[in-house]
């Protein structure tokens, strides 16, 4: 994927088994779909597939050694690099620690549920999170990634509870 254009990504996590419908809508248009674990089942896989070419890693409810998820992933889109782990491998994960684990441009980790976009140093830290079941009294979420000339911008978008 080179650079010179603009590279939509779409970023999510924690769907534990459950695609909620309006993750085509918030998807729809991405070039690539990156998932940060706790997948829940290859019809999660199947049915983002639907939107866009899927990359996963497994998270602490995912089997490890799944054919189809790694332990985590690093990718480069339009010169920026980005590395893709649920987070769980470095215990409670925070940005300070994530940032201080991966040497990437942008971190994209789920595990907390907890939606976040932090930019420190023009390196990012993002979890989208959770697109599956409502836990914990947060709002499900996924998130859009904008990669045009080496500059990211990330929106969280919200989904229907």
């Amino acid at each position: 994927m080179s650079s010179g254009r603009s590279h939509v990504v779409g970023l999510i996590s924690d769907t534990h088994g459950l695609l909620r419908p309006e993750v085509h809508e918030a998807l729809a248009g991405v070039e690539l779909i990156l998932h940060a674990g706790d997948v829940g089942g290859d019809d999660i896989l199947i049915e983002l597939e639907q939107i866009a070419p899927v990359h996963a890693v497994y998270g602490n409810t995912d089997p490890p050694g799944h054919q189809r998820l790694a332990a985590s992933l690093e990718e480069t889109v339009g010169g920026v690099r980005l590395h893709v782990s649920h987070g769980h491998e470095v215990g409670a994960p925070t940005p300070d620690k994530l940032l201080a684990t991966y040497v990437a441009d942008v971190i994209v980790y789920g595990h907390t549920h907890k939606p976040l976009v932090v930019n420190a140093g023009g390196r990012w830290v993002v979890n989208p999170g959770a697109a599956g079941p409502r836990r914990f009294d947060l709002v499900p979420s996924v998130a859009r990634m904008t990669i045009r000339d080496g500059a990211v911008s990330v929106d969280l978008v919200q989904l229907a509870v």
